[in-house]
């Protein structure tokens, strides 16, 4: 009867305890110091308007060290590294502080879950394959989570065609391609599935036509006309009455600064740049 009791136990608490396990995740102790620093910074800021997060979220990555590649580890778990960054882990880096921040439930774990679904297809891992690779399909799957709203039409965009095929066509470039040439053909077959969808832009020529609409805190987008790619660079907008500018992880400055240029300076200067997309953060409910 007493080992019926203890087998009785431990069955009740098994959920619990396989309720605690979480994936793994690539992180470094100096990780959890800048995480528990930003929290103790921010945390009774939480209230304040998304934008006003999205860009003193970024204001505090200032002078991050620029790093490309920090994601490709093997085998494919959540990374998490505030030490370097890139324009995309940036972007995914302070999306996911402001909704961990307005969920009420600042603890490590809780973050990592808000980026893991930021960053992966159906906010799971499985294979390289669920991570979002491309920025146009990052759009479409936040969108539809709702952690963003992609604005671009309704603040004067016009219809942009698509045609991806630079990861399939360009395996050799991508180490986990090259390692796992199974996983090329379901890329392949992803990148149909994006090009299918409705696209819009604003083209750089009226960017300041548009500029009404963009707000303090979105995430701008960087359309390219490099052959079977979609956007090349993303940043975070800062707008102040006499400017519109952009926070971003720059490779040439290799940090991440306040671009000192305006927003259609920056544009025009690049030449594979044809315009821009806007993505509006949303509140975390």
């Amino acid at each position: 009867m007493k080992n019926n009791r203890l087998l009785l136990l431990l069955f009740l608490l098994l959920p619990l305890c396989c309720a605690k396990a979480q994936s793994p995740v690539y992180y470094t102790d100096e990780d959890i110091q800048i995480y528990e620093l930003f929290m103790k910074s921010w945390e009774k800021k939480r209230n304040y308007p998304v934008g006003d997060l999205m860009t003193g979220t970024a204001r505090f990555f200032l002078s991050c060290p620029y790093v490309a590649y920090t994601l490709e580890k093997e085998p494919e778990e959540l990374v998490v590294n505030f030490r370097e960054m890139d324009c995309m882990t940036l972007v995914e880096t302070v999306t996911a502080l402001v909704r961990t921040l307005q969920s009420g439930d600042a603890s490590f774990d809780n973050y990592c879950h808000i980026l893991q679904n930021v960053r992966y297809r159906d906010g799971v891992i499985n294979t390289y394959t669920d991570r979002l690779h491309y920025t146009t399909d990052w759009i479409f799957e936040n969108e539809r989570k709702g952690i963003v709203k992609d604005v671009t039409k309704e603040i004067g965009g016009k219809p942009l065609t698509m045609n991806l095929s630079f990861m399939s066509t360009h395996s050799d470039s991508y180490k986990q391609l090259k390692e796992h040439p199974e996983y090329i053909r379901k890329i392949a077959e992803k990148e149909q599935e994006i090009n299918s969808r409705e696209y819009y832009f604003i083209p750089e020529d009226e960017i300041n036509v548009c500029a009404s609409g963009i707000k303090n805190g979105d995430i701008v987008c960087f359309v390219t006309s490099i052959k079977g790619l979609d956007i090349s660079h993303v940043g975070i907008i800062s707008k102040t009455k006499d400017k519109l500018s952009f926070y971003h992880a720059s490779s040439s400055q290799k940090k991440v600064v306040l671009n000192e240029e305006p927003l259609l300076d920056y544009v025009q200067s690049i030449k594979r740049n044809s315009g821009i997309m806007i993505l509006r953060p949303q509140p975390f409910h």
